[in-house]
């Protein structure tokens, strides 16, 4: 008979315990206060972006582009033929002479270099996809702009969505295509 009063005192003082523990995992320490104010302060930050972006691309005239797996909201708007992609100029965010040069092209082809002004958000995909999910969506809004365009940009083929994207993985299979390897014994 004593061994069970041993073991239901032992019970008790685990509770106990427990309920000590308790309040001290609740109480926050200087480092993560500091972290949620950081985060608070951020996310009250991101509305006041968005509303100043959104009153100021309400006269542009916008379009969507697509490439492989990017997609690219971009606002066209007259002005001196600065680009602006995620919030950066257009030569840091696509560093390739190449990309730069793809962006561009639908200016080129119109001979519009420096009339219009334009602010991308791209989400998806890699760089050159991004670049050309861009490239598509300003041929369309210089379109909604100026209809007299379509047939240049037309032509050119940038009105046109590329539609090739990455074959998925099958069965059996490492990749999309790739087999096996063979062996005869």
């Amino acid at each position: 008979m004593t061994e069970t009063k041993k073991t239901t005192a032992k019970k008790p003082a685990a509770k106990t315990t427990v309920k000590k523990a308790a309040p001290a995992k609740k109480t926050a320490t200087a480092k993560e206060t500091k972290t949620t104010t950081a985060k608070t302060a951020t996310a009250k930050a991101a509305p006041a972006k968005a509303a100043v972006a959104s009153a100021k691309l309400s006269s542009a005239i916008y379009a969507t582009g697509k490439r492989k797996d990017s997609i690219a909201r971009v606002y066209l708007m007259p002005g001196k033929g600065n680009i602006t992609v995620n919030g950066t100029p257009m030569k840091e965010y696509f560093k390739r002479s190449v990309l730069q040069m793809i962006l561009v092209q639908p200016f080129d082809v119109t001979k519009r270099d420096g009339s219009y002004d334009v602010i991308a958000m791209v989400s998806g995909g890699g760089l050159s996809g991004q670049a050309g999910a861009v490239k598509h969506g300003i041929s369309k809004a210089l379109e909604k702009a100026e209809p007299d365009l379509r047939k240049a940009l037309k032509v050119a083929g940038f009105l046109t969505r590329d539609s090739r994207v990455v074959e998925r993985k099958h069965f059996g299979f490492h990749k999309a295509r790739r087999s096996t390897q063979f062996s005869k014994r």
